[in-house]
């Protein structure tokens, strides 16, 4: 009868391993940066980490950065939806037109730093267009820091830009290059070092935190911002991941995504882009490069050289059956909420 139990014993426990290891879970999430970019290294790499730290080691998450797993930039997103990869991090306006009422943050003059950009338009989406997001688990949804100009030659007043050959990552910001005067020639983020060294685009829009990576300020000898603290525009980035790859974990480990998903999330990326800023400025300072800030009167042309860009937002969110006015008053109160 002991012996029995004793064997009874161990076959619960065997049972009991197996389950346990048959919760342990191996998520692939994949990028494009180079693993030493900021978000891929001071972002991504902490939230694998954390997650796997506080699961116990039964998460595991294997990073992909630079486009290991195959296919281009654009294709993350639905990588991630389709279950081709369990997580991705990207750049939502390389999907043109797929999340048209979150365009709003791209829009000129909103921004004007990545913490509080990031936080606004987490609160933002949730609030006005989660339906976009509809079929995946939205771990964080964040902005970069101002968006400002990194050329071969000075950009001092609005009629420098005209006819200038300049890399735009998405079809709302190429739309306003195009009505500030220059030539926009569209691309993700990581073909800029190619196009500029081969002298494809003669400047590109990225804030200080991406220029490091991609060896800008050694490319450039020029960076024009604005004043007022603005970013000429921000880019919008998605942190999300398979729904069924969420669905299949037990209760207790969506609990360990679920507590590094969300508002703090995004603020955190977003003050991650803020902390890469500084570190982009000053090797440009450094190198000895020059460094322009428009003054109020000439960035207050810029601005009403680029209002077309926003009216045609509002126009065409119009013709698609929402209120245009309406969703841009929300992004700026959400934006106003959180200025600090």
């Amino acid at each position: 009868m002991k012996r029995r139990s004793i064997v009874l014993a161990g076959l619960v426990g065997l049972a009991m391993t197996a389950s346990a290891v048959a919760q342990d879970v191996t998520l692939r999430l994949h990028q494009m940066l180079p693993a030493q970019a900021t978000i891929p290294a001071k972002a991504i790499e902490p939230w694998a980490a954390k997650v796997a730290e506080e699961s116990g080691g039964r998460i595991k998450v294997e990073l992909y950065p630079a486009m290991q797993l195959g296919g281009a930039p654009p294709e993350l997103y639905d990588q991630a939806k389709d279950g081709v990869v369990d997580v991705i991090w990207t750049v939502l306006g390389y999907t043109p037109g797929r999340f048209p009422k979150s365009e709003v943050f791209e829009l000129p003059f909103m921004i004007h730093n990545g913490e509080e950009g990031s936080a606004a338009f987490y609160n933002y989406v949730m609030a006005n267009s989660a339906e976009e997001f509809d079929g995946v688990k939205v771990i964080a949804l964040h902005t970069h820091g101002p968006g400002l100009f990194h050329t071969k030659r000075p950009v001092n007043t609005l009629e420098d830009l005209k006819g200038m050959k300049i890399r735009g990552g998405s079809r709302i910001i190429s739309g306003m290059l195009a009505e500030l005067g220059a030539e926009p020639v569209g691309m993700p983020v990581p073909q800029t070092t190619e196009a500029l060294s081969k002298g494809v685009i003669e400047g590109t829009t990225v804030p200080w935190e991406v220029t490091p990576s991609l060896k800008i300020s050694e490319l450039v000898t020029n960076h024009t911002g604005f004043s007022g603290q603005y970013g000429l525009y921000t880019q919008t980035f998605g942190f999300v991941m398979n729904m069924d790859s969420y669905n299949r974990l037990p209760d207790d480990l969506k609990k360990v995504i679920d507590d590094n998903s969300g508002l703090e999330t995004s603020r955190q990326f977003g003050r991650v882009m803020d902390e890469g800023d500084a570190v982009g400025l000053k090797i440009a300072q450094d190198r000895g490069n020059t460094i322009i800030t428009l003054d109020d009167a000439e960035t207050a042309r810029w601005q009403a050289a680029a209002q077309p860009t926003i009216d045609k937002w509002v126009a065409d969110i119009n013709a698609a059956g929402n209120d245009g006015a309406a969703l841009l008053a929300a992004a700026r109160a959400a934006i106003a909420a959180e200025a600090k």
